[in-house]
């Protein structure tokens, strides 16, 4: 049988979303016949204001990702904190990068998923998945939300809980908070149902990708 390569790609400043990408990772590796693996995408921010900033170090395990590299996979799950209700500035680079793979349109038909972190309520916890989507229209990439499909879970109102219909997501707060058990097993629901449907694609994979943009 052959494996599905799901890659879960993102970008974290404080370690939110680090943390979110690797319960998805876990996720996504609990359907057989896929290989799961983390990529985050390069820091634009110089060191020295990192250190003011106070970021801790970047994970030494997980590689940065090319934009070429991005064809070797299946599909995705990207990843991100909000900033005013769009995608971080070093994540948006990083799609910036893909010209020539648009040009392409080498990753359409792929699907992708998407989660986050927000800092509070109002900071983006659907506009932040909503506005990402443009990048995966442009690439034709298939955009797998959740939707209800995590259950009684989606519904909670007993404790702060981030993630929406669109996908998993946390709260930062001023942060010192951290993802919750259970936004962190949203998350690995997140990576099972994308890998899952990432594998029912592949299976059924049709060519009919046969125009560059000229």
């Amino acid at each position: 049988m052959a494996t599905t390569k799901v890659y879960i790609v993102y970008y974290s400043l404080y370690g939110h979303v680090e943390d979110m990408a690797r319960e998805v990772q876990r996720g996504a590796n609990a359907v057989q016949g896929v290989e799961a693996s983390l990529w985050q995408v390069p820091e634009t921010l110089p060191n020295l204001v990192l250190e003011k900033m106070k970021a801790p170090r970047k994970a030494d395990d997980v590689t940065e990702i090319r934009p070429e590299q991005l064809l070797e996979a299946d599909g995705f799950i990207f990843g991100f904190p909000s900033r005013f209700g769009v995608m971080a500035a070093q994540f948006k680079a990083f799609f910036d990068a893909t010209l020539e793979i648009w040009e392409t349109q080498a990753l359409a038909g792929k699907p992708a998923g998407i989660f986050w972190s927000t800092g509070f309520h109002g900071g983006g916890q659907e506009l932040t998945a909503l506005t990402a989507i443009t990048q995966l229209a442009h690439h034709g990439m298939i955009f797998v939300p959740l939707g209800y499909t995590f259950g009684n879970a989606m519904f909670e109102m007993n404790q702060v809980k981030g993630g929406s219909s669109y996908g998993a997501g946390t709260y930062a707060g001023d942060g010192s908070r951290q993802p919750t058990e259970l936004e962190l097993q949203q998350a690995f629901y997140q990576g099972k149902y994308v890998a899952e449907i990432a594998k029912k694609l592949k299976k059924t994979e049709p060519s009919c990708v046969t125009n560059a943009i000229s």
